[in-house]
């Protein structure tokens, strides 16, 4: 049994002219929503054994706070270019590289891709990962492989602006 967690950045600013779209930092709401979602996580017990990020600024900023807020080390953080943009098929590779022993990987990236492969492991889950949204599954395997459809099974499906 393997663990995805996938994390789709806090809000991002549009608001330097300029600023190529990798270097986009976090909004005001970005940065109350990153560190209320990592709590969040944390308080459901979601403790990866590996956080890969995209490297673009708004997706690594987001990945450095919810690490914080789970007590992850800072230091095992990774960052994938090719996340950066990544479509289902990419995610699926940057998943498949990861060594098996790592029982829980988070994938922190962008839309649609997120959006798409959330919906590829539990099927129309969501018409959108809202921004700071995360879905957490359980996928019956042993290694990362999750070419083919794999048996997944919903952990936590949430997101700052949902209330229970």
């Amino acid at each position: 049994m393997k663990s995805i967690t996938l994390l789709r950045h806090a809000k991002s600013s549009w608001n330097t002219a300029g600023l190529s779209d990798r270097d986009r930092p976090l909004n005001k709401r970005g940065e109350r929503d990153a560190p209320t979602m990592g709590k969040r996580i944390g308080g459901h017990d979601i403790r990866p054994s590996l956080i890969v990020s995209s490297p673009a600024v708004r997706a690594w900023t987001t990945a450095k706070t919810v690490a914080e807020a789970i007590n992850y080390p800072r230091e095992f953080l990774q960052r994938d270019d090719r996340l950066y943009g990544a479509n289902v098929a990419t995610i699926i590779d940057v998943i498949a590289d990861q060594d098996a022993g790592f029982n829980h990987i988070m994938i922190v990236g962008h839309n649609p891709g997120l959006t798409q492969f959330a919906n590829y492991l539990i099927a129309d889950i969501t018409p959108n990962l809202p921004t700071c949204g995360v879905v957490s599954v359980l996928v019956e395997s042993d290694d990362w492989n999750l070419r083919g459809q794999p048996d997944a099974t919903l952990a936590l499906f949430d997101y700052p602006k949902r209330s229970d």
